[in-house]
């Protein structure tokens, strides 16, 4: 009972969920709170607030704040001891930001163990109550004018690994400070959600992460620093200061927990507190070994694939990113990120199977490969890739195979499977174009989030890129376990019993993955050849939303 523990924490869109894991990696203990059900006060629909102007979506900084004090006392409640806790990290969903008020670093270093971290920094610690997150899609100006500030997108991808997105948070920086200049004025300092969280253990506001500044807009990519130019643009002379020193690698020990989680809690003073990374990035060290592809399908769909340290630097893609890898100094993570994801099945689910996954699955199986022609694109929300398509779109090909024409609507039947076809094939069309990056070949695919349990997804996903497909078997919360692997990782070095990279700690523990589909090359060829007219119907929706 006095074995070390690690916690990972994973603030995540829909909840805040706590993971506990022992030396052997683990998990003993396993808790979430989730916002609409657990936090209804709030008035968020699957954690977020849409509006009030198009494209906007934030999250309020009190329900994160007040989800951490609830998953606390669950966590007492499930029996833990906190003197156990031997080190903390864990994830944040990447881009949305925190802004903190010119009182935080003094809320933050005299908290008092008596009372909430609510009912402490939610009156004053904050400048900005509502938080953009990665949903939001209001900043396309800001990102126009930041790609003609630095040459096009093409020139923006080289320097930061992706073009400029709307939910990058370099874009709603520079949307915050034209639009609310007072706000602006009174933000002392800046963080993302994976820095947030690490700040609150700290007392005192903690650096961003290596690999989730990636996704800023901010970063140059080559070198891992802030980009004076970019700076400038986004939030004037005076963001170099707000967004604090050069980032840092995930893991990174950044002290020890305040008094606050001692007196209150009972953690042990010791406890180290590490660098937090982004949800995606926490996901592919939890998971990723040479030669794997990580795939979430979570509320976005979002695969990962890693790319080695090399003399070459990789190619930029103006459809895709590339982050720095959180653990590994010069090595790069390509990541392909859906906005509509679950909750676009969601929707078809409820519209043409009746709200109920067991006939939604039905209803897919029952067709053959190629969905007989048929054809359906669905963009609930104004989409990433392709960039900032909405709408339903739909196309029938005589043959299955020859080019697409559109038609004003499909058979009822034909629905559930034109979304999963289309949201795969446009994966699968994307990744020949990584894979020419000097990166393992692929021998298996992971995946996690909650579709992850879908089984007619786990086998179309193995017969669309003829690879088995794997799962955790131990858990699903991947983010969160990377989270724990890297306050682990800390403990293990900062101890003396390990000298060695997080990948060599990752190669001494046991592979829990369980396999749960194999692919039928017979289908593998079909959808070989369903590629090019895919891109075909893409290529048409991208013209007729530019036209829009």
């Amino acid at each position: 009972m006095s074995e070390p523990l690690s916690l990972g924490l994973d603030l995540s869109t829909q909840q805040l969920k706590s993971l506990l894991i022992n030396e052997r990696a683990v998990v003993v203990y396993d808790l979430a709170v989730g916002y609409d059900r657990d936090l209804p006060q709030y008035g968020t629909t699957n954690g977020a607030i849409y509006g009030p102007a198009a494209g906007h979506v934030t999250s309020p900084v009190a329900m994160w704040v007040q989800a951490l004090d609830l998953i606390l006392q669950r966590m007492k409640d499930a029996g833990v001891d906190f003197s156990r806790i031997r080190a903390v990290s864990g994830a944040g969903q990447q881009h949305g930001s925190v802004y903190w008020s010119t009182t935080a670093e003094d809320s933050l270093a005299s908290l008092d163990p008596s009372k909430t971290l609510l009912s402490q920094l939610v009156p004053n610690a904050f400048s900005i109550h509502s938080s953009p997150i990665w949903q939001d899609s209001s900043t396309t100006r800001e990102c126009r004018n930041l790609e003609d500030i630095i040459g096009g997108p093409q020139a923006l991808a080289d320097l930061t690994g992706s073009r400029a997105y709307e939910r990058f948070t370099g874009a709603q920086i520079k949307k915050i400070r034209t639009e609310r200049p007072d706000e602006y004025v009174k933000t002392a300092r800046i963080s993302l959600v994976s820095s947030f969280l690490p700040s609150l253990f700290l007392g005192s506001i903690a650096p961003i992460e290596v690999s989730d500044a990636s996704g800023m807009n901010l970063m140059d990519i080559a070198h891992c620093r802030w980009d004076e130019r970019l700076l400038r643009a986004c939030g004037g002379t005076e963001l170099k200061a707000k967004i604090g020193p050069e980032p840092v690698l995930g893991g990174t020990v950044l002290g020890k927990v305040s008094s606050w989680w001692v007196k209150r809690w009972g953690f042990h003073p010791d406890c180290l507190v590490t660098s937090f990374t982004g949800d995606n990035p926490a996901t592919m060290v939890a998971l990723s070994t040479p030669g794997d592809a990580v795939l979430s399908l979570g509320t976005s769909t979002t695969l990962l694939l890693a790319i080695p340290p090399s003399d070459t630097p990789p190619a930029r893609f103006t459809t895709s990113h590339l982050l720095a890898h959180p653990t590994t100094a010069g090595a790069h993570i390509a990541m392909l990120c859906y906005k509509n994801g679950s909750l676009a099945r969601e929707k078809v689910r409820n519209e043409y199977a009746s709200g109920d996954w067991a006939r939604f699955n039905e209803l897919v199986a029952a067709r053959t490969p190629g969905n007989e022609g048929y054809w359906g694109l669905y963009f609930p929300l104004p989409e990433i890739i392709p960039p900032n398509v909405i709408g339903n779109f739909y196309f029938k090909s005589e043959d299955g195979l020859t080019a697409p024409t559109p038609v004003e609507k499909l058979p009822d039947r034909a629905h559930p499977r034109a979304i999963v076809e289309s949201q795969l094939l446009s994966i699968r069309a994307r990744v020949a174009a990584i894979l020419q990056q000097d990166t393992p070949h692929l021998r298996r695919l992971v995946l996690t989030g909650g579709a992850s349990t879908n089984p007619i997804i786990r086998q179309l996903f193995a017969d669309l890129f003829g690879i088995p497909v794997y799962v955790p078997e131990d858990t699903s919360e991947a983010a969160a376990t990377g989270g724990a692997l890297l306050a682990r990782y800390a403990w293990r070095r900062s101890n003396g019993g390990f000298g060695g990279t997080f990948e060599e700690m990752r190669a001494g523990d046991a592979d829990r993955m369980k396999l749960v589909a194999q692919p039928d090359k017979e289908i593998t060829k079909v959808y070989d050849r369903l590629v090019e007219a895919y891109t075909l119907c893409e290529d048409f929706v991208v013209k007729a939303c530019d036209k829009a």
